[in-house]
């Protein structure tokens, strides 16, 4: 009986854990979707732009410059829009190879598992309800500061105040009311709303050409002198300190990834507004950092409406006004950029069979979801009627942190994965890769990179393999199925960046004074993490049928990974809490409903991006040998996660492709 019941026990593990590892395939078609593909480069490029000049650059750059960086602000900037760029270079080639709806879940879902889609996916609606919670929150407190607080003082005298840690000094009603403003004002449809973004958002980018203009007009170079506190007042420590809260300023780049199912041509509008919006607004923010830190000292800047005040010191009462109605535009579209992407990730989860079904529906006249958009709308409202803006801020960092460190993973796992072919006569694109083979920018690549079906087999299945003048690793490595070695070392990765990290923190001081254990410790830890970029470098990868590649893959990634970590670590403990606090919500709601209720179900699902919903084939991650038939003996658990390969795997890959050839042919 023990044994009968480990048996079953074992049995039943091993079926969960197969639910949770099931990836979803890319559909034959991606270009097919109920929503209305009406978006151009520039509408998606304003739309990203929009979701980020908001409230970081009229609210939090008083704040950073004047309590954290000083003029050391423009290299905050510089550094947190370095770690924004390295994750959405990861977000411009999946927008490319998955033109979807539901950004980083839907890329997880893919190349990882249901189960790590499922967490990534439930910390982005979170991060977009606080993200339009947060926004609303500025644009009622901007709108009170130029009221003279008369909007608070009314509240506080009429509801009295809220006497709750954690909470705001007052409910905010006006904020209330923005939320499910511009939430109804987003059911109007996709374009009217690409439209309305478009416009405030060119006001906006407007008044930041005129506030540069007249910054750098009246600057005085004394106010970075030596007299003011110099350049660095706080020291590095403070310009670090600034890069991880002017982050908050760069989130919203990924709703361009958002837009993609919407796009007329995502392969090529998602790269290039991703990179556009993210290079104009970093541009955007040093510039107006410097003109604010050049026109007056810092210890006269006001936090709560630095440009305004600043412009009012210089007695130009007209820019105060037009630094204020530009505040607004920023901060609308920005709430605009949350309120649009959080119904379409609900949608997105609920089309998989992951969230409940009612928030898969399209309303057929505007093609907008709009129950989803209803329901994020009151949420957001909610929680910006009794939550304080800087709560919202630092809990929204944790889930962003984390959904950019996965997709960085997952695109140095994808790069390795191989292409597994089972008898398809035809070769597999990206959606939007020409297929003619005298198509004019074919004639410019090598002979290996030609969109010929010989060289499309080749690469694909050389993926993950160890590169020629790396054979002599074959005894080490070359035992395991092709790309498994990889995805350990992306695992391996992320843990050895997290004790770096850690260790950075607590025995900064030992490091300092050259504490020997100190030193080996974080010696060996260093050393292990870069035997694991350069063991995934010695790899041969896979860019077949890519507008648009990461440059220099693993370590672009890599290095994203390890920023976003660092940036992680440094969280207050509170907002830890917080984060696993609501990510067991999450766990009830996959476990009771999504890991049953998914589409995928018991049917067999594939890894590879490339590979068309018929040629799909089960495959976990760290499993990346998948079965030619339903007969095929099954691997240890062991063998499973390792990738371990049988001997037949080991079969020259011409001669597999000849035996697959001969198997299918008729007798």
């Amino acid at each position: 009986m023990p044994s009968s019941r480990r048996a079953i026990l074992g049995h039943i593990m091993s079926g969960l854990c197969s639910k949770m590892n099931r990836t979803k395939p890319v559909p034959a078609d991606v270009m097919e979707t109920p929503l209305k593909r009406c978006l151009t480069t520039f509408d998606i490029a304003l739309l990203g732009i929009g979701h980020m000049v908001g409230a970081g650059i009229y609210v939090l750059t008083g704040t950073v410059a004047k309590e954290m960086a000083g003029p050391g602000i423009i290299l905050s900037f510089v550094l947190a829009g370095f770690v924004s760029m390295l994750a959405a270079l990861c977000y411009a080639e999946f927008g490319t190879r998955v033109p979807k709806a539901g950004s980083a879940y839907v890329y997880t879902y893919i190349s990882i598992g249901e189960f790590w889609a499922f967490v990534i996916g439930w910390n982005i609606l979170l991060e977009h309800m606080l993200g339009a919670a947060s926004v609303a929150r500025a644009w009622s407190g901007y709108v009170d500061s130029m009221l003279g607080g008369w909007i608070a003082n009314t509240t506080l005298s009429l509801m009295g105040g809220i006497h709750e840690p954690g909470l705001a000094q007052y409910p905010d009603v006006l904020a209330f009311l923005v939320c499910i403003i511009y939430a109804a004002a987003l059911g109007s449809g996709v374009k009217a709303t690409a439209v309305f973004n478009s416009i405030l958002t060119l006001v906006n980018i407007g008044v930041m050409i005129v506030v540069i203009s007249v910054g750098f007009w009246y600057a005085d170079a004394n106010n970075w002198s030596e007299a003011e506190g110099g350049f660095l007042p706080y020291g590095f420590g403070g310009v670090i300190a600034g890069a991880a809260t002017c982050f908050y300023a760069f989130v919203g780049f990924d709703s361009i990834a958002t837009s993609g199912e919407e796009a007329k041509n995502p392969s090529v509008s998602i790269p290039i507004a991703t990179v556009l919006s993210l290079c104009v607004v970093t541009l955007g923010y040093i510039l107006v950092s410097a003109a604010l830190t050049l026109m007056i000292p810092i210890s006269e800047i006001n936090p709560a409406a630095s440009l305004p005040e600043a412009f009012g010191q210089l007695q130009l009462p007209w820019a105060k006004y037009i630094i204020s109605i530009g505040a607004l535009c920023g901060m609308t579209t920005t709430l605009l950029g949350s309120l649009y992407a959080l119904p379409r990730c609900m949608y997105a989860m609920a089309s998989d069979g992951l969230l409940f079904s009612c928030f898969g529906r399209i309303n057929t006249s505007t093609q907008v979801p709009l129950l989803n958009l209803i329901i994020s709308g009151l949420l957001s409202a909610a929680l910006a009627l009794v939550f304080d803006l800087a709560k919202l801020v630092e809990f929204m960092s944790i889930g962003t942190l984390l959904a950019y460190t996965i997709v960085s993973a997952s695109v140095i796992i994808l790069r390795y994965r191989p292409i597994t072919h089972l008898g398809s006569p035809n070769p597999v694109y990206a959606p939007d890769t020409p297929e003619d083979e005298n198509d004019e920018d074919a004639e410019s690549q090598s002979s290996i990179d030609t969109a010929s079906p010989t060289s499309d087999l080749i690469e694909g299945a050389l993926a993950g393999r160890l590169k020629p003048q790396f054979r002599w690793l074959e005894p080490l490595l070359g035992r395991f199925a092709p790309g498994s070695v990889v995805s350990v070392c992306v695992l391996l990765f992320i843990v050895l960046s997290f004790a770096i990290c850690l260790e950075l923190k607590v025995s900064w001081t030992e490091l300092y004074t050259g504490t020997w254990w100190a030193l080996i410790v974080y010696g060996f830890i260093i050393f292990a993490a870069s035997t694991c970029v350069a063991i995934m470098a010695v790899h041969n990868q896979n860019t077949r049928g890519l507008n648009f590649k990461v440059p220099l893959v693993p370590f672009v990634p890599a290095l994203g990974i390890f920023c976003n970590i660092m940036l992680m670590v440094h969280l207050d403990a509170l907002t830890w809490v917080r984060f696993f606090v609501w990510v067991s919500i999450g766990m009830v709601v996959y476990f009771l409903y999504g890991i049953r209720h998914s589409k995928e179900g018991e049917v067999c699902s594939s890894y590879s991006i490339l590979m068309t919903s018929s040629e799909a084939g089960k495959l976990n991650w760290g499993s990346f040998k998948g079965s030619r038939s339903s007969t095929a003996a099954k691997h240890t658990v062991l063998e499973r996660f390792m990738g371990r390969s049988k001997l037949e795997d080991k079969k020259p890959i011409v001669e597999e492709e000849y035996d697959e050839e001969n198997a299918e042919s008729p007798h």
